[in-house]
């Protein structure tokens, strides 16, 4: 990892997004509003990630569970997100952003595929930071995917250890993993890679989290002894 004013970066940060609804319903805001919120705070800890020097952003925005939410809602948030990679793409390219999108894509709408598509050749050779977005993602679902890639392959089962299993996942462990909205859980955020992550829970919705408290969890992150059961 690198090192900063005696500050370690982590290499590999997620954060749970979580609170958008909440955080509308506080202020007197229809939903979408919040939703509109939170992918501008998105965009803003981007580059806040890209200034410190984190290589490795992945940003949890939709589960595989937020399908059962109105059609209405799930249509603004998906609306939100191709719009987001077709505006941004520019950017993305300019400052050496390379976009991952991982979930299950299959409920996807084909111009919403079409832009994934278009922003993930266009960045793939990019070298500053990785931007993982978890979308229609679930931890558990990841781990089925794996074991299914790994069957294909016709792979002896005394020949899986968990460094195959690794190999085949979407991305790779996390070393700090920020919840926003006050809870305190994972709620299926990348389950095989937060084995060792440290955590950070903020009582605070997603559209209110700032710079400061990226730095705060940054600078908790390195004070910890990370042991690795030893």
């Amino acid at each position: 990892m690198s090192e900063e004013n005696n500050i370690k970066i982590p290499e590999h940060v997620g954060i749970i997004l979580d609170g958008n609804r909440r955080w509308a319903k506080k202020n007197n805001l229809p939903a979408f509003k919040g939703h509109n919120k939170g992918l501008d705070k998105a965009m803003k800890v981007v580059e806040w990630a890209g200034k410190k020097g984190i290589k490795i952003l992945t940003l949890f925005v939709f589960s595989t569970e937020n399908w059962k939410r109105s059609e209405k809602e799930v249509d603004h948030i998906m609306s939100l997100g191709e719009k987001t990679l077709r505006d941004k793409l520019e950017e993305f390219v300019k400052e050496g952003i390379k976009v991952q999108i991982l979930g299950r894509k299959n409920k996807l709408s084909q111009s919403l595929k079409k832009a994934i598509k278009k922003a993930e050749k266009a960045t793939k050779t990019n070298t500053k930071m990785t931007l993982n977005i978890a979308l229609s993602y679930g931890g558990r679902a990841e781990i089925v995917e794996a074991f299914k890639k790994i069957m294909k392959k016709g792979i002896k089962p005394e020949d899986i250890d968990e460094d195959l299993i690794a190999e085949n996942l979407w991305t790779s462990d996390l070393d700090l993993i920020i919840r926003t909205g006050k809870e305190r859980r994972l709620s299926n955020f990348f389950i095989w890679q937060a084995a060792y992550s440290e955590l950070c829970f903020l009582d605070k919705y997603w559209p209110e989290f700032s710079e400061e408290d990226l730095d705060k969890a940054i600078k908790d992150y390195s004070n910890r002894k990370r042991r690795f059961g030893e």
